[in-house]
């Protein structure tokens, strides 16, 4: 752990002066925007507007000195989401949005809540609004750009910043990147931690600050703080400082905040406390006027600008760097260090008062520095420093969109992600190159085994396989900086996280990859919240969850997902295939792959299974431009797979594992004078929106018109998710699916337990007539 310590001269005295005031200037912007969008602009609604005044002044020295001093145009800042309004003034201070939009926080069109890639206006680098997972994200996009210059090349470096707030530590997401193997290599990564004691609610009640520093250090980071301003230390080398310092260190965090709030009468009586060091103390104390009183309990470093830039200087390149920042929440306003300050607004009589000190007119509160200032010399330069050319987007090589291949025997869904890719390899390599598959630590039980084989697993250095002479060994585990499988420890939200940036190559530097990460299913919903904010921040990518649903039948009710077959129903950005058939998850898989990297693409979602099926029952049509319009209707969500002779008396919908069962009960039905047809489903979600949209070249793909009939759904998943095709023509119909926990047992049982079998089918369709 290091402290840092100050010297200055009179060249850094003038620095600091010019840095000072442009840190007055940048807490005024921001506490002004989120005053007019509350007080000032009109509310004909009356719902709470909101935003964060104290979480934004406890930012302001610390993103002053980031901005104006350190970072590069290389450098990447995930900024912590209640500091959003700094974010902001800073960025206008230095040319990169207009003013227009500085009274516009939380307006439809406008400043958005919280940092947004995608959604402001202004120059973001992470998304962050979600707790963790913009945390984390720099750490995931260092990833990224590791793995981008190895494969391709080209992208630079730079370092990657996360501003955090001590609250935001207790996210498990953060502990789980933390501990991460490949972490502890990335000396790019820099998270400064904004300790002002505070969460939402109330002051944190322990000093956690000890303890955090360990855990890093334990992780391999290097541990830096910025505890104490250059006021305090200087008292600390005064007769009595080293018991004053031993009493603030000592010192709970709510006492500690409670000073915050006192008087100099109040604080020379509270301070010295009854401890033995409280005579030193209190001898101290009576060396000093109120005014230095007053200011010293505050002095902390994360105020106090040449505390940071000398922490900053400190930074070791060759291992992750976390500085804890110690701050007062609110620093600079009326409300700071009270302990429900986190969403409170400062009066019309405080942003006047406020105004008045750093030397603002209220009446002109978006004006800038005086052309020629040495404050706007500095945002100039600061401007220039950081100006980046937007990058030239790279077209991702033409992905076909059918191999050629007609699957035989028996096989799986799953067997057949792995086949798909190593048939990609041979028929485009070049857009081969681009893929990237993850994984958390299941890539043998998810039948990527044969492409890791072929190639090879990341590292950002060669490392010797120690397997690689041994005859048994069947996964061979070699590890380079060509490789293109990644793998994770068991850490869905890692993966999903590393997912969502590589994602995102496209955008921050112009080279789309193609990303896959593999999941056990029923971690998929695990795994969905940061997977969606990734996509919500423009990362493009594909999940793929197998093994999925009951017919995971030995596995027991624990590993037996049952909602996520609604995913592409609920989820925006993205499309969810579950095919039945190994030639639909080649289409499916290809459509997706071509869907990736690009301004205009978007995610997807597969769910897969383990389950052998006959892929005779797919009955791929011979002639090729039958089988192209097969290929378009599977990838356009359904197809009409068995048409019985004449008018059907019942439509059978059925979707993944459980078409053995549909087409074996219309068998049955057919048999028992009820003929029955049979339509394949791969995709709820573009179903839903041919439904909704009326697209009717797809509706009468998978449901004709003029073959309507009551209708029975089944999937092994909640029964829901396919209840919405009775309205495409309006019919009586029976829905069935998994809508309780199940048991382990073989997989006719637990069908049966579930009413997903034959049986269940028929009784169905039987119940229509």
């Amino acid at each position: 752990m290091t402290t840092a310590t100050i010297t200055l001269t009179e060249g850094d005295a003038d620095r600091l002066e010019v840095l000072r005031a442009v840190q007055e200037r940048v807490l005024w912007l921001s506490t002004a925007i989120v005053d007019h969008a509350n007080r000032v602009r009109p509310n004909p609604s009356g719902l709470k507007v909101g935003g964060h005044q104290a979480s934004s002044a406890s930012m302001v020295s610390i993103m002053t000195v980031l901005w104006f001093e350190q970072l590069t145009a290389a450098d990447r800042v995930s900024v912590k989401p209640h500091a959003s309004p700094v974010l902001h003034a800073i960025n206008y201070l230095i040319g990169e949005l207009e003013e227009k939009y500085l009274t516009t926080l939380r307006e439809f069109g406008g400043l958005q809540s919280y940092p947004s890639r995608a959604k402001d206006p202004d120059p973001v680098d992470y998304s962050t609004g979600s707790v963790g997972i913009g945390a984390t994200a720099p750490i995931w996009g260092a990833l990224s750009r590791r793995y981008l210059d190895a494969r391709i090349g080209g992208v630079g470096t730079g370092r990657q910043y996360s501003l955090v707030g001590d609250a935001e530590l207790d996210e498990g997401a953060v502990w789980e990147a933390i501990l991460d193997p490949m972490v502890g290599e990335l000396g790019e990564v820099c998270w400064i931690v904004d300790v002002n004691r505070q969460s939402l609610d109330r002051v944190v009640p322990e000093i956690g600050a000890n303890r955090l520093r360990g855990m890093f250090e334990s992780a391999g980071w290097q541990v830096l703080t910025a505890k104490y301003g250059g006021l305090l230390g200087a008292l600390f080398e005064r007769p009595g400082g080293q018991a004053l310092r031993r009493r603030l260190d000592e010192m709970s965090n709510p006492e500690f905040q409670r000073l915050i709030r006192c008087t100099p009468a109040q604080l020379r009586d509270r301070l010295p406390g009854v401890g033995p060091d409280a005579a030193e103390v209190r001898a101290l104390l009576d060396t000093l006027d109120d005014a230095t009183v007053h200011a010293a309990i505050r002095d902390l470093g994360g105020h106090d600008l040449d505390v940071l830039s000398q922490t900053f200087e400190a930074i070791d390149d060759t291992r992750p760097t976390v500085i804890f920042a110690y701050t007062v929440k609110g620093y600079g306003l009326a409300s700071e260090g009270h302990p429900q300050n986190h969403s409170s607004l400062l009066t019309g009589e405080q942003i006047a008062e406020l105004a008045a000190r750093v030397g603002v007119s209220p009446e002109q509160p978006w004006a800038k520095f005086a052309e020629g200032s040495p404050e706007s010399l500095l945002c100039a330069r600061t401007a220039a420093r950081l100006r980046r050319a937007a990058p030239e987007v790279k077209a991702v090589p033409a992905i076909p969109s059918d191999i050629g291949r007609t699957p035989v025997g028996r096989s799986s869904s799953q067997a057949a992600l792995g086949r798909t890719l190593l048939d990609l390899s041979r028929a485009a390599p070049d857009a081969a190159r681009r893929i990237v598959t993850l994984a958390p630590d299941v890539s043998s039980s998810t039948n990527l085994g044969g492409w890791v084989n072929k190639v090879g697993v990341w590292s950002a250095t060669d490392r010797h396989d120690w397997f690689g002479d041994d005859p048994e060994t069947i996964l061979h585990w070699r590890e380079k900086p060509t490789g293109q499988h990644v793998e994770l420890g068991i850490a869905e939200v890692n993966l999903v996280g590393l997912l969502g940036e590589l994602g995102a190559t496209w955008s921050r530097w112009g080279e789309p990859l193609l990303p896959i990460g593999v999941v056990y299913d029923p971690f998929v919903q695990r795994a969905l919240e940061p997977w969606s904010f990734g996509i919500y921040a423009g990362g493009q990518s594909i999940l793929v969850g197998t093994p999925s649903g009951v017919t995971l039948a030995p596995e027991g009710g624990a590993h037996q997902s049952i909602t996520t077959p609604s995913v592409g129903l609920e989820q925006p950005g993205c499309i969810t295939y579950e095919p039945a058939f190994a030639i639909d998850v080649e289409w499916t898989l290809l459509a997706s792959l071509a869907k990736l990297g690009r301004p205009d693409g978007t995610s997807a979602y597969l769910r897969l299974s383990t389950r052998p099926v006959d892929q005779s029952l797919a009955d791929v049509p011979a002639d090729p431009a039958a089988r192209e319009l097969r290929r378009k209707q599977v990838v356009a969500g359904g197809y009409l797979l068995r048409r019985c002779e004449g008018a059907p008396a019942v439509t059978i919908a059925a979707m993944g594992a459980v078409m053995t069962e549909a087409l074996a009960a219309a068998d049955r039905l057919t048999a028992l004078g009820m003929p029955a047809d049979v339509v394949c489903v791969t995709s709820p979600g573009l179903l839903f929106e041919a439904l909704n949209e009326r697209d009717s070249a797809v509706l009468e793909g998978a449901f004709p018109a003029h073959r309507k009939a009551p209708l029975v759904t089944v999937l092994d998943g909640h029964p829901h998710t396919l209840a919405f095709l009775a309205g495409i023509h309006r019919e009586r119909a029976r829905h069935l699916g998994v809508t309780r926990f199940g048991q382990s047992g073989d997989l006719d049982d637990v069908y049966r337990h579930h009413g997903l079998d034959a049986d269940s089918v028929v009784a169905a369709a039987l119940d229509l007539r």
